[in-house]
């Protein structure tokens, strides 16, 4: 059995729902819709009038890089795959479970690409999101088994993004070209087009990918990691490091930061001068943690980044990469703080709030619908999956295209 055929079994064939299942999906739509919302005013928003209904909604959910993370793929799942499922056509009754078989397929897909494709420079989101998409809006347009795995088959051609788009429109405007490239398959594959399923198994081939797993389980097997900070996910951990030292910014002379070179793969920007880049920044993440406190969507603005204080403490820090090349969570940040007049502060940290080991609290979800839409969190808060399009037709930026 070709790979696309044991994924598109798992998509339109897969066992029901369990209820850990249905909650990772509702927790997805509630965090994505959060996300896209906070993009309201967002200069990438006009922009996005180029892109399909579903690539509108993922450029907007992605711009401010708020979304949740699969940590097994490095993958930004819900962001593509709960567009896919809302702007796919079928009945919004289906959305849920188009949702899930999207995740799963994306989750495994980009499981199989592992960190050898993402520390090759390529964005997995957009490599397995496109055949996440893909799987997703199928299964909401109800096409059997085998018109899953044509849909697959016909993303193949869209399945790519690199991580030098990181700091520019093209970061979130890729990840829309990939929730795009799914729900154009889906549709194709509905209208009889033929595609050849050993294009998926070529494709992981060529992109450097192993086996996929297409066993049953969880939808999204390790959870999804929820962002607690408007930024690259590997800034969480040391933000939240340096939070715990609670330093007075001005005490500040020096700080080294201590952590595995793999966790630094995303944070090309030495010293950024946007506030897109500063979300890519190693020391901007630790310069926005001490002036700050906890980093919000202020603390990402290109005035911010541009603070002098901001400068000179981007300048006062130094990494020193440790061994390890297994993710972004791999072993644990150290942060070292040498203050004016002497004394050192030490803090690490293994896992950041939001991690899948290490989950949200309600209170934390509620807090950033909050800080996101703070107009819409209420209804944010209490979104199902059935409501999902209408609440994304009148409340969320999608310009029409």
């Amino acid at each position: 059995m070709s790979t696309a055929a044991a994924l598109a079994r798992l998509a339109a064939e897969g066992p029901e729902p369990d209820a850990a299942d249905r909650a990772l999906a509702l927790r997805a739509l509630r965090d994505t819709a959060a996300a896209a919302a906070a993009a309201h005013g967002d200069p990438i928003v006009p922009l996005t009038r180029h892109l399909g209904p579903a690539g509108r909604l993922a450029a907007a959910g992605h711009v401010l890089d708020f979304d949740d993370l699969h940590m097994e793929s490095t993958a930004h799942i819900s962001v593509v795959c709960v567009p896919a499922a809302v702007a796919a056509p079928g009945p919004d009754g289906r959305a849920e479970r188009a949702y899930l078989a999207g995740a799963a397929v994306m989750a495994r897909v980009g499981a199989a690409l592992g960190w050898r494709h993402y520390s090759a420079g390529w964005h997995a989101t957009c490599a397995a999101g496109a055949l996440g998409s893909a799987a997703a809006a199928a299964v909401k347009a109800g096409l059997d088994a085998a018109g899953v795995e044509r849909a697959l088959a016909l993303a193949v051609p869209a399945a790519g993004g690199v991580q030098r788009a990181f700091g520019t429109s093209a970061k979130a405007l890729q990840v829309g070209f990939a929730a795009d490239a799914g729900l154009r398959a889906a549709a194709l594959a509905a209208d009889g087009a033929t595609a050849d399923p050993a294009a998926v198994d070529q494709w992981l081939e060529l992109a450097g990918g192993g086996p996929v797993d297409p066993a049953p389980g969880p939808a999204v097997p390790g959870g999804l990691a929820v962002k607690m900070y408007p930024c690259c996910y590997a800034m969480q951990r040391p933000i939240s490091a340096v939070l715990e030292l609670g330093l007075d910014p001005a005490r500040v002379e020096a700080v080294t930061v201590r952590t595995p070179a793999c966790t630094l793969q995303p944070l090309i920007h030495r010293s950024p001068r946007t506030g897109l880049e500063g979300k890519f920044s190693l020391e901007y993440a630790v310069a926005a943690a001490l002036l700050d406190g906890r980093p919000g969507f202020a603390s990402f603005t290109d005035a911010a980044v541009r603070r002098p204080e901001a400068r000179r403490l981007v300048a006062a820090v130094r990494t020193e990469p440790g061994p390890g090349a297994g993710g972004l969570l791999e072993g644990e940040v150290e942060i070292e703080a040498a203050l004016r007049g002497g004394g050192v502060r030490t803090a690490s940290l293994r896992l950041p709030p939001g991690a899948p080991r290490r989950p949200p609290t309600a209170a934390e979800l509620d807090a950033k619908i909050a800080d996101c839409a703070p107009a819409l969190a209420a209804d944010i808060a209490a979104l199902t999956w059935p409501d999902a399009a209408a609440f994304a037709a009148g409340h969320l930026p999608a310009p029409a295209g």
